[in-house]
């Protein structure tokens, strides 16, 4: 019986998990939705719920605790300034795990986690802004 344990390992080290979430919550905390595979995403939600919370405290010990598991300044500044006042009303719950099916390749259960009351525009918006930067440096030479 797996009484007590509280969390899933997914067939690898604890350093490999422990980078692999830290890279899928700065993920999730900027583009605010995400697809991954169910298993993963149920473990997620409240790693990221986590770092909602240490958003919200908003004191230095969390933001030094926040940066610690993050490693991404940018990603720090939005949690701490935008997403904090977001959820500033709400006590909890600001993740939400849809399934989406499963992978071709594997069958392996899909799903897609997103943050609740997310903002439509962040998704993709790194990308667009590097290729309209992309666009302006190469100037009349590109058509597309």
């Amino acid at each position: 019986m797996r009484h007590r344990h509280g969390y899933r390992r997914l067939n690898r080290t604890a350093s490999h998990r422990k980078a692999m979430f830290a890279n899928m919550v700065v993920s999730l905390l900027t583009h605010e939705q995400i697809k991954t595979t169910l298993p993963k995403a149920k473990e997620l939600r409240g790693i990221t719920d986590r770092m909602i919370t240490l958003g919200k405290k908003g004191s230095l010990h969390s933001r030094r605790q926040a940066s610690s598991f993050l490693r991404d300044d940018e990603t720090l500044t939005k949690l701490f300034s935008t997403l904090a006042d977001r959820y500033k009303d709400r006590p909890g719950g600001y993740t939400r795990v849809l399934k989406a099916g499963f992978r071709y390749g594997d069958s392996a259960p899909m799903a897609v986690i997103e943050l609740v009351d997310r903002d439509p525009d962040a998704k993709g918006a790194e990308d667009r802004a590097r290729h309209e930067a992309e666009v302006e440096a190469l100037g009349d030479d590109f058509e597309g």
